[in-house]
């Protein structure tokens, strides 16, 4: 018996050994989405600042290029993240929502609705920048099976080792540095960039032949309202700033008439860039598709007089409870762009 139980012993340990390293590999051999494609690492980013924000912002790369919660504080104090990925497609923003409401429930939700003009998955590498660094849970499985192109297989998603184990000649200092945490590479979900880069030339505006939204854009958006609704939280729908991809009067016409029929407030900033005060000229850091710090600062101070004066959201400003911190985040916010411009000064003066 004894011996029996020294084998069981054994096996367990054995057993154990074997799953200790199959995920400590598996996580060395997955991306870190540090210095290479650091979209990939904003999805993790919100759990270690996760709860107690009265805004809450959905979407793709013209929300988290565009808007600074830093600058919501400033101003408004408005307490804000942005929970942004490229190419966040509208059943991406569902079940980023629907994990989002497990730790908090915002006063408001912001949706960009650019995603609304796609009505498939666009590919593999983008639904990884969403999907890779997003705790396992319900929600996980849920943006998994509704993003996957044919391609794909869903235990390459729970093994990521099935997915990335060509990696191992191409692995770098960053895969063990960042093997157990990720760094911030954004402020509350705001992905600074101090660049100028004026807008450049667009391909001609061309008529398409089909303006209509898809019926899963429509599915999940109204997942998303009712999930609002369930939660005691506001929806709001936005257009970002944005010379292109082109905005037609076809697709604004169908979130008017949506936000209509359901009684929510929209808002396309983009048609109202004189009012807000943008440039594209100096406002930019790519030529007109999103907008660089000064621009967000534009956007940030606009946006945030909305929330306030027409969505009730709080001023924090004078909360001890709430002030201490986002002073200090400020503070770390406005000396990481000090740095960026001299260093950017320094480059220019060269």
């Amino acid at each position: 018996m004894k011996e029996k139980g020294k084998t069981v012993v054994s096996i367990g340990v054995v057993l154990i050994t074997f799953c200790i390293a199959f995920v400590l590999i598996s996580r060395l051999l997955q991306p870190k989405y540090m210095t290479d494609l650091e979209e990939g690492s904003f999805i993790s980013q919100y759990y270690r600042e996760a709860g107690g924000h009265d805004v809450i912002f959905l979407g793709d790369c013209e929300v988290y290029a565009n808007f600074s919660p830093m600058e919501l504080y400033r101003n408004n104090g408005i307490t804000a993240y942005i929970r942004g990925t490229p190419q966040q497609l509208v059943w991406m923003s569902y079940y980023v929502a629907e994990e989002t409401f497990r730790y908090e429930s915002p006063r408001v939700l912001v949706f960009n609705v650019n995603a609304m003009r796609y009505s498939e998955p666009v590919s593999e590498a983008y639904n990884r920048l969403t999907i890779d660094q997003m705790r396992w849970s319900g929600s996980k499985v849920g943006i998994i099976t509704a993003s996957m192109t044919e391609e794909e297989q869903f235990l390459s998603y729970v093994f990521p080792i099935l997915r990335y184990h060509s990696r191992f000649d191409k692995l770098t200092q960053e895969d063990f540095s960042y093997l157990f945490q990720v760094r911030d590479n954004t402020f509350s979900g705001y992905q600074l960039h101090t660049e100028v880069v004026p807008e450049g030339t667009f391909p001609v505006k061309k008529a398409l032949p089909d303006y209509q939204f898809g019926d899963i854009c429509y599915e999940y958006l109204d997942k998303i309202r009712l999930l609002c609704e369930e939660n005691g939280t506001e929806l709001v729908l936005v257009k970002a700033p944005s010379l292109y991809p082109y905005w037609y009067d076809e697709y604004d016409e169908q979130i008017r008439e949506y936000a209509a029929e359901y009684g929510l407030a929209f808002y396309n900033l983009a048609e109202r860039s004189e009012e807000i005060g943008l440039d594209y000229t100096k406002d930019t850091y790519d030529g007109g598709y999103h907008l660089n710090l000064f621009g967000a600062v534009k956007l940030s101070q606009y946006f945030g007089d909305i929330l306030t004066e027409e969505h009730g959201v709080a001023d924090h400003r004078q909360d001890p409870k709430i002030a201490p911190a986002y002073d200090k985040k400020l503070q770390v916010y406005d000396e990481t762009i000090e740095e960026r411009m001299r260093v950017e000064d320094n480059e220019e003066n060269k």
